[in-house]
């Protein structure tokens, strides 16, 4: 039997619901989508259960304590698949699926406030909705086995990616190109501990931890993920897209105040940290916060969060734990309003292990450069040491406007940097990568942008001398003048005979 291509699947399915969008904003529409493709992957994973169960003459199947103790959902009768594919075609099927989400929250704690009631609104064409439902309901889409439940949670994140793209600047508050979340994971490797994210968007850093866990034979309950989101829709999104993958989403929580005025995890000391914080946000807080705990290298700027953000993950770091988040390139050399002073404290306090430059346009919501710290308080082999690494050329354009990481390259970024770590088989490679000493960034100002410290790539010698080169040049520049002169004459010979002059 041969295998399905679910590239191809993912891609073809996102189409199909894209073409019945019509006059619906991509920010209104992938509620709608995702919210079936939820309520799909539920269902299913019921009815696999309920079938069992049926099976079974000393079980009940409508026993919500069986599915409790399967960690399954419990769907009531009037939120089954089955039940809303039956009312696709009736014009109150809105109305239908409201009502089935309102019923699964009922039974469902861990899902209060999360489901989107939007099916019943006048602005959405129920026809298209029962064309949506029957699209869903004719696809792939089986529970039957975790390989089947791994295919819901590739297609929820797959059109999470292309609502995304399709929100432009929107869109990158609540999603993180997959490569860099990638990337920034298998540096740091979460195979065991807590995980935290104090920006978590939709939570792709967590759902690309569990791939690395299971990836790499782990056992998923190893690890435990913590997180907080400000935009309540953003967080209902994350934990959607968490249950889809079976991870707990106990401990990511939402709040209107936001992570640096109300701390949802106080107490908490993070092995890993993955975090995307906005970048340069002003207006953040600091007049309340002037005098927090948590500015141990200084106050940051009202103006610009970046530290903040920084020194809130420090704060939540356990002893051994490590860090990784974006920031934008501006926080490797401001000096502006204590910055500098800030990022000077934090490197002569052995903090900052790895900085990574990243390519142009690589985010949805903003096209400048950014990069990667990696933060770790214990060193090991590399104490008073700055690995830097220069991946700002990088990528490939995988459209228009967006740039994107190979695996190869993800592989380059992540092998030079865990050589380092270990002293095995690394090199200082001219243009792309060099291990700096405190002393050397001293001597810099402590600026960290890595083209400071890589240099230029060698240009190799092609063995053709100057001479040679340029008598080339200038022939090849004397032909192209020639030719410039004869077309000149061409166009004023063309324009007299219809009775212009130049």
């Amino acid at each position: 039997m041969a295998k399905t291509d679910t590239s191809t699947f993912e891609q073809k399915l996102f189409k199909s619901a894209d073409k019945l969008r019509k006059n619906i904003d991509a920010a209104e529409y992938k509620h709608v989508v995702l919210g079936l493709i939820f309520l799909k992957y539920i269902s299913e994973s019921f009815d696999e259960l309920y079938d069992k169960l049926k099976a079974d003459e000393y079980s009940d199947p409508e026993d919500r304590d069986e599915y409790l103790a399967a960690n399954t959902f419990f769907v009531p009768k009037e939120s089954r698949w089955g039940h809303i594919h039956a009312n696709a075609k009736l014009p109150t099927i809105g109305q239908t699926i409201d009502e089935a989400m309102e019923a699964i929250e009922k039974e469902n704690k861990e899902l209060k406030n999360v489901l989107p009631q939007v099916y019943g609104r006048a602005n959405l064409d129920k026809t298209s909705l029962g064309e949506l439902i029957d699209l869903i309901s004719n696809t792939e889409l089986q529970a039957e086995n975790t390989k089947s439940k791994d295919l819901f949670g590739r297609v929820y994140e797959y059109f999470l990616g292309e609502f995304a793209n399709a929100e432009g600047k929107k869109g990158g508050q609540f999603y993180t190109p997959k490569s860099i979340v990638k990337l920034m994971v298998e540096m740091i490797e979460p195979y065991k501990g807590r995980v935290y994210d104090p920006a978590c968007g939709s939570g792709g850093m967590f759902v690309m931890s569990e791939k690395f866990v299971t990836e790499h034979q782990g056992n998923i309950q190893d690890i435990t993920v913590y997180g907080q989101e400000s935009n309540q829709t953003t967080w209902k999104l994350s934990k959607m897209n968490l249950a889809i993958r079976n991870i707990n989403s106990k401990f990511v929580a939402w709040n209107t105040e936001g992570t640096f005025l109300k701390d949802a995890h106080p107490d908490l000391k993070a092995d890993f940290i993955l975090a995307n914080p906005p970048f340069n946000q002003s207006e953040w807080g600091v007049d309340i916060l002037q005098d927090d705990g948590r500015w141990k290298y200084g106050t940051p700027p009202s103006g610009n969060a970046n530290y903040g953000w920084m020194m809130h993950m420090l704060y939540h770091l356990a002893p051994r734990g490590v860090m990784a988040t974006i920031l934008s390139n501006g926080s490797l050399s401001s000096n502006t309003s204590g910055e500098g002073e800030i990022r000077k404290n934090l490197i002569e306090n052995d903090l900052v292990e790895c900085i990574v430059a990243l390519p142009k346009q690589l985010f949805y919501n903003t096209g400048i450069p950014a990069c990667i710290w990696i933060l770790r308080r214990e060193k090991a082999n590399h104490s008073k040491e700055v690995l830097f690494i220069d991946a700002s050329e990088m990528g490939y354009m995988k459209d228009r406007i967006h740039r994107d990481f190979t695996d190869d390259d993800i592989d380059k970024i992540t092998d030079t940097y865990h050589n380092w770590r270990k002293s095995e088989n690394y090199h200082n490679l001219k243009g792309f990568c060099k291990s700096a000493t405190i002393e050397e960034i001293e001597k810099h100002n402590h600026v960290l942008t890595p083209g400071r410290y890589v240099g230029i790539e060698a240009v190799v010698d092609d063995g053709i001398s100057f001479e040679t080169k340029m008598a080339a040049l200038t022939t090849t520049l004397k032909i192209q003048i020639d030719q410039e002169a004869e077309l000149n004459n061409e166009i004023a010979t063309q324009l007299a005979k219809i009775g212009f002059s130049l």
